[in-house]
């Protein structure tokens, strides 16, 4: 197995089990894709992942269709997409995704976060090569032989594929995205989720006592509603 097969199996998706956590957070990604391409999601490969992942979450009609609305409104702030990258105890990389209207509030919460739990605010670049930027898809395990869809998807970019729970997950480069997605149109498979992430290249080693020290400051992050997605270096 690889590195994204690593990855998933020890992260933790704390935020995902918060349903009205996750509705903002997708919300947030589809005002922002349509703002950027419309709201035609055949136009718009952001705005497809999103309204994907969205129905994947169970998220309702009504919010996808106000997210999309805000996308046009002009009463409405913009969200600014913006990133913070530093170090929590013991060497952990840690790097921060965020939404936000308001930069000065997200900016002083994100340093006050890492300054409370024993972490250092870094500047740009400061952490961002220890990541690697991925693409991946989710799609059902029924009727695909994953050896088979390895050798048909090659071609389309993708690098790793394997078995989750009753689903396959598929990794390529982040910029193999819209050829990857490709791919699975034309032989009719279905994408239950898509998106992004970043893996660490190497991870640190911590005892149980050090975990729970990087855990609480990666909750931290996760319960501010400006932050999308916080990714660390934690093994």
């Amino acid at each position: 197995m690889g590195r994204a097969f690593e990855f998933r199996k020890g992260r933790k998706m704390k935020r995902w089990a918060q349903m009205a956590k996750v509705f903002t957070k997708i919300g947030k990604e589809i005002t922002m894709a349509t703002k950027e391409g419309g709201p035609n999601p055949d136009n718009n490969l952001r705005l497809r992942m999103a309204l994907q992942n969205a129905k994947a979450a169970s998220v309702p009609k009504e919010n996808i269709e106000r997210a999309i609305k805000k996308a046009t409104d002009k009463d409405t702030s913009d969200y600014k997409e913006v990133t913070f990258e530093g170090y929590g105890p013991y060497g952990v990389a840690i790097f921060v995704e965020c939404a936000t209207d308001n930069n000065t509030r997200t900016v002083a919460n994100i340093r006050m976060y890492f300054n409370r739990n024993g972490g250092n605010l870094g500047t740009s670049g400061s952490v961002e090569f220890l990541f690697e930027r991925k693409c991946h898809f989710k799609i059902e395990k029924a009727e695909h032989d994953i050896e088979e869809l390895e050798l048909e998807m090659i071609d389309y970019g993708i690098e790793e594929i394997f078995v989750e729970d009753e689903h396959i997950m598929i990794y390529g480069d982040f910029t193999e995205f819209g050829n990857i997605q490709k791919g699975l149109d034309e032989m009719g498979i279905e994408i239950i989720e898509s998106g992004y992430e970043r893996i660490p290249m190497n991870t640190v080693e911590l005892n149980e006592e050090q975990t729970e020290e990087i855990e609480k400051l990666i909750e931290k992050f996760e319960e501010d509603e400006d932050v999308q997605n916080v990714y660390h270096s934690m093994a």
